[in-house]
């Protein structure tokens, strides 16, 4: 089953974020390459994590794009992740607003859709649960 409009484009806007955690992953590697990191088995263990959440992301966004409740769920938890690091970069003594802003609009954007394709996910549920047991 493919999902609706508003899950469509919400799978889409999280493929990006996963492509964009990607290119993050790539430039970790260039990072340690470089000699710039302080700890090397920090740098490591923190590519790994980023690898992960790339994939995990990449991941939603093709469950959320075949109309998979898994992905939306996790599509959820990751724009809330990704609204808290978007929250702890417009905050602090190292506060990057346009960081936040560029992390910040798209997930919530993702969210809503995400939100609105649950509900039409719902919807499709209960009219078919309803059509089946006028036909039984």
């Amino acid at each position: 089953m493919r999902t609706n409009l508003s899950g469509a484009v919400a799978a889409v806007i999280v493929a990006l974020e996963g492509i964009g955690v990607g290119a993050l992953a790539i430039r970790e590697i260039i990072a340690m390459i470089a000699g710039d990191t302080a700890a090397i088995d920090s740098a490591i263990a923190l590519l790994v994590l980023t690898v992960v959440g790339a994939i995990a992301l990449i991941a939603f966004a093709v469950a959320i794009w075949r109309g998979q409740s898994w992905g939306r769920s996790g599509g959820i938890v990751a724009q809330l992740l990704i609204l808290a690091v978007a929250l702890g970069a417009v905050t602090g003594a190292y506060a990057q607003v346009g960081v936040g802003i560029a992390l910040a609009v798209p997930a919530l954007i993702a969210l809503v859709l995400l939100i609105l394709a649950v509900r039409h996910a719902g919807r499709s549920r209960a009219a078919a649960d309803g059509s089946d047991a006028a036909a039984h």
